[in-house]
C-alpha cells in the first residue's frame, strides 16, 4: 500500500497551507490553498502497510483510506475518487469540516505524526470536480416507492442520494430558501465556500432527487400529511435547539446565541440584504464556548473588524498530546489551533461566567471568575471575579436536541431523555414508517457521523420498503447490529 518505505523516508507531516492572515481576513474565501502535487503524493506515500488499518475503526463511514492513499501515490486520482465515493457521498464536506478521527487512529501515529488523511481526501474530490469525474448516477429503474426526507443537512442529503440511486422517488423538504441546512448557513465561507454544496445539489437533481425549499414541515405542511402522501418519512432536522445560559443579565441587548450571529452573516456573504444584522465592527466581543461554533464566531468577528475578541471556556485547556486515559487509537481531546485562532483574539480557560452586566438595558461587560472543581462540579471561585468589557456576547455552548416542530403532536414520535427523537436499532421511530437519522436522533455530533447515519438509515428504509436492500449500512444507532440489512 503506497510507498512501502514512505513513512521512513518522509517523516515530516505537511498539511494544506493557509493563506496569510492579513490577506484572508479581508475576504470570506476559504483560508486554504491547494497543496502541491509532489507534496501531496509524498504525504499519501507515508501511509504504511500496517496490516490492520485502524483508520477504518476511527472513521464512522469505514472509508477505504489505505486504498485511496495508495492510488494517489500512484497518480491514479481517477480511481481514487471511485474508492472514496464507495463509502462517502460527500468527501468535499468531510474533507473540509470533519475533525478527522481517522487520523487519531492512524497506526503511524503511535510514534510519528499521523498520515494527512483528511488532506488527501479533500485533494481527491477537488481534483475529481476539476476534471469532471463526478457524474450523476441515476437509477436504472424506479421502484414506485416514495420517500420524504425532512432536512437538507449532510444526513438528509445522504439519505436522499442513497434512496434515489436505488430507484425510489425522493423529495427533500427544507424550511430555508436554499438547500444545505447548517452546511449552507451555519458554516462560514472561509471554512467551506457554498459552491461545494451547490454543485452536489445539482448532481442530485440530475439523479432525480426533488427539492422543496421554503417549506416548514409541521406548519406549512403537517407531518401527518407527509405520512399519507409518502411511503416513508425520514426526519433529518438536526439538533438545532441551542443551550442557553440563564444567569443574571441574560436579557440584556447584546447577548445572542451563536447561530443568531452566524446565519445572517452567511446570508450577507451570499449577497442578501439583512435588516438589523448583528455586526461586530469596532466592538468588543466575548464568545462563550471553545468549540467549532465558537471558532466560527471568532473568524466572522475578525472579518467584521471587531475591536477585540475573547473566547471563554469553563474547563481546563486540553493537553497538546494524548492524555493517558485516551490512548491510541481513541479520539483524544487535544488543544487545537483552528484557522480563526491564528487570526487573533484571546483564549481563556477555567473561566466561569457569573453575570452579564450592562447599563440601560445594553450589555457593557461580562463578569467572570476562575473555575474551581468542588465534588466533581465546576463552580466560580469566590474572590476571583473580574469584568471583561463586552459589547457583544455570543453563546456557543452546544445544542440540546431536535426541535419538536409538530413531531410529538402530529406523528406521536417519542423523544428520549437527551432531547433527541427516539428510534430503534433500525432508525425507525415508534411510529410506523417514520425514521430518523443524524443529529436529530443522535444528538449534536460530527459531520462524518451524520453522513454515516444517513447512509445506514437509507439502507433501513430501503429494506422496509422492499423487503431487502443492497445499500451499505456502515453504522447502527444502538448496540443492535444492522449488518443483516
Amino acid at each position: 500500500m503506497a510507498d512501502p518505505r514512505g513513512f521512513l523516508k518522509v517523516r515530516q507531516r505537511e498539511t494544506q497551507p493557509r493563506r496569510p492572515v492579513p490577506v484572508r481576513i479581508m475576504d470570506w474565501k476559504e483560508v486554504y490553498e491547494a497543496q502541491k502535487k509532489g507534496t501531496l503524493k509524498a504525504q499519501a506515500g507515508r501511509c504504511m502497510d500496517c496490516g490492520v488499518p485502524f483508520c477504518h475503526q476511527g472513521c464512522p463511514l469505514g472509508n477505504l483510506i489505505p486504498e485511496w492513499n495508495d492510488l494517489m501515490w500512484r497518480d491514479k486520482a481517477d480511481e481514487a475518487i471511485e474508492r472514496l465515493h464507495a463509502t462517502n457521498n460527500f468527501p468535499e464536506f468531510t474533507g473540509r469540516l470533519c475533525p478527522a478521527p481517522c487520523e487519531a487512529s492512524c497506526v503511524l501515529g503511535i510514534n510519528q505524526p499521523a498520515v494527512t488523511i483528511k488532506q488527501v481526501e479533500v485533494s481527491i474530490i477537488d481534483e475529481a470536480w476539476d476534471n469532471g469525474w463526478v457524474s450523476p448516477l441515476p437509477p436504472a429503474r424506479l421502484t414506485g416507492k416514495t420517500v420524504a426526507v425532512v432536512g437538507s443537512g449532510p444526513a438528509g442529503l445522504a439519505v436522499a442520494q442513497q434512496l434515489t440511486r436505488v430507484g425510489h422517488t425522493v423529495a427533500v423538504y427544507e424550511r430555508d430558501d436554499k438547500i444545505g441546512g447548517l452546511l449552507r448557513y451555519g458554516i462560514p465561507d472561509f471554512k467551506m465556500e457554498k459552491e461545494q454544496v451547490d454543485r452536489r445539489v445539482e448532481q442530485m437533481k440530475a439523479e432525480g432527487t426533488r427539492f422543496r425549499t421554503g417549506v416548514s414541515v409541521g406548519t406549512d405542511v403537517t407531518w401527518e400529511q407527509l405520512r399519507r402522501r409518502y411511503d416513508a418519512v425520514v426526519v433529518c432536522t438536526g439538533a438545532t435547539v441551542p443551550r442557553d445560559l440563564p444567569i443574571p443579565g441574560r436579557d440584556l441587548d447584546g447577548v445572542h446565541f451563536a447561530m443568531d450571529y452566524l446565519v445572517p452573516a452567511n446570508r450577507a456573504v451570499a449577497g442578501e440584504t439583512i435588516e438589523n444584522q448583528i455586526n461586530a465592527h469596532g466592538k468588543h466581543v466575548v464568545i462563550l464556548g471553545g468549540g467549532d461554533t465558537g471558532a466560527d464566531c471568532l473568524g466572522t468577528a475578525h472579518r467584521h473588524g471587531a475591536a477585540s475578541v475573547t473566547t471563554l471556556a469553563i474547563g481546563k485547556q486540553p493537553p497538546a498530546e494524548r492524555a493517558t486515559h485516551q490512548p491510541w487509537p481513541t479520539f483524544p481531546t487535544l488543544f487545537e489551533m483552528a484557522s480563526a485562532h491564528e487570526e487573533g483574539g484571546e483564549r481563556t480557560y477555567l473561566a466561569s461566567t457569573v453575570e452579564f452586566v450592562g447599563e440601560n438595558g445594553q450589555l457593557t461587560g461580562v463578569k467572570v471568575a476562575e473555575t474551581e472543581f468542588v465534588d466533581g462540579k465546576r463552580l466560580p471561585k469566590a474572590g476571583t471575579e473580574r469584568i471583561i468589557p463586552a459589547d457583544l456576547v455570543f453563546l456557543s455552548l452546544g445544542f440540546t436536541g431536535a426541535e419538536p416542530a409538530g413531531i410529538t403532536e402530529q406523528v406521536h414520535a417519542d423523544f428520549d431523555g437527551r432531547g433527541n427523537v427516539a428510534r430503534d436499532g433500525y432508525y425507525m421511530t415508534n411510529t410506523e414508517g417514520v425514521f430518523v437519522a443524524g443529529d436529530a436522533g443522535r444528538g449534536q455530533s460530527l459531520i462524518v457521523w451524520a453522513i454515516a447515519e444517513g447512509r445506514a438509515a437509507a439502507a433501513a428504509v430501503d429494506k422496509y420498503l422492499m423487503g431487502s436492500t443492497i445499500l451499505p449500512a456502515p453504522v447502527a444507532p444502538s448496540d443492535r447490529a444492522i449488518a443483516v440489512l
